[in-house]
């Protein structure tokens, strides 16, 4: 393989790769289960504000 050609294979891989990865955070994100959890730590900065 030349250069470039290993280099577009990396290219498209990458872009597969941060795509899953940025599909597992938003699914991660949006569980039901963790939507407790995050919505506390969302109100942090709110919690001296009163």
């Amino acid at each position: 393989m030349e250069i470039m050609e290993i280099y577009a294979a990396l290219r498209s891989l990458w872009l597969v790769w941060f795509m899953a990865l940025f599909l597992g955070i938003l699914v991660w994100a949006l569980w039901p289960a963790n939507r407790a959890r995050l919505e506390d730590h969302g109100r942090i900065p709110f919690r001296d504000d009163r």
